[in-house]
């Protein structure tokens, strides 16, 4: 349906700001992208983008055509895919968007054993800790934890109870001891997390009714999560972990939590699409198996804490 190619071909562009990055993500060649756009607006009358040397902006008649056309794409899809068998709602790509530390270390796994429930399915993986853009990346959900700040994005929650932990190795705590309240992380190597120039060295804490937060610091920090994860690991220092991406480290007692008494800030994880109208069954499908993976893990971390 060369119609609705057309559109798909003005949506894309709009959200890569290129016609060539159009072309190549859909494997046109940058001639048929350009036709396309050429016949949307001789059809409609109206220019969509302003053209420089460089990149494509939307015109005011273009961003008023790409939210109609947006939703009206979505509703062609969903209604074709309602239309196919049980079997072939679960065949066709997984695009996502995964957290560095969790993704490598506990996801991958996880999502390898999806894949073999369903061989029809392919998977596209980003791995960053970077907050992605869904209309900017190509990915179609994306998993993160907390909320997303953009408010027209849906949440699904997958582990909505869990928190940070405090950890360190078997080793660091045989070198250094391990602090018996929050306030004595000054007297620790603190293994930071940064983003930009964010820097996440300012830890919460809570214990009945009362709120605790500590300014930390220490000789190494990151913008990816498996690094801190693994500074962690090889004794460098006490790091502030979401629990999931330490579970599998707490039950094999890789790691210890230390300041037990206390909890640790929320990190929900949540399952993030732009739209519900994305929300097929192979979509539910593997909410409902990563939210079932994820309590599994988090009770086992549990059960193995000393």
């Amino acid at each position: 349906m060369k119609a609705l190619q057309d559109l798909d071909i003005v949506v894309l562009t709009a959200r890569l700001g290129s016609l060539s990055a159009a072309a190549r993500q859909l494997d046109l060649t940058p001639a048929a992208t350009s036709a396309a756009l050429k016949r949307v607006e001789n059809e409609l009358g109206v220019a969509l983008f302003v053209r420089s040397t460089r990149s494509l902006k939307l015109t005011d008649e273009g961003e008023r055509f790409l939210s109609h056309c947006s939703e009206a794409l979505a509703l062609l899809k969903s209604g074709a895919e309602a239309v196919r068998s049980n079997q072939s709602q679960f065949a066709g790509p997984l695009r996502l968007s995964l957290p560095s530390d969790l993704g490598r270390r506990t996801l991958l796994p996880w999502l390898d054993q999806f894949l073999e429930q369903h061989p029809q399915l392919t998977l596209q993986l980003q791995l960053s800790d970077r907050l992605s853009d869904l209309y900017q990346t190509g990915s179609d959900l994306s998993l993160r934890y907390g909320e997303p700040e953009d408010s027209n994005l849906v949440a699904l929650p997958l582990a909505p109870n869990n928190r940070r932990v405090l950890v360190a190795s078997p080793a660091y705590i045989g070198r250094y001891g391990e602090p018996d309240h929050p306030a004595r992380l000054s007297d620790h190597n603190c293994l930071c997390f940064h983003l930009d120039a964010y820097r996440h060295d300012r830890w919460a804490f809570s214990r009945n009714g009362e709120s605790l937060t500590v300014k930390v610091k220490g000789d190494r920090s990151a913008d990816d999560g498996e690094a801190v994860h693994r500074w962690a690991l090889a004794g460098q220092g006490i790091a502030y972990k979401s629990r999931l991406d330490v579970a599998d480290d707490l039950a094999a007692g890789r790691l210890n939590v230390v300041c037990s008494d206390w909890m640790g800030e929320a990190a929900p994880l949540n399952l993030i699409c732009a739209d519900r109208r994305q929300l097929s069954a192979r979509i539910q499908s593997l909410r409902a198996f990563l939210a079932e993976r994820c309590e599994q893990q988090l009770a086992r971390s549990y059960r193995h804490e000393r």
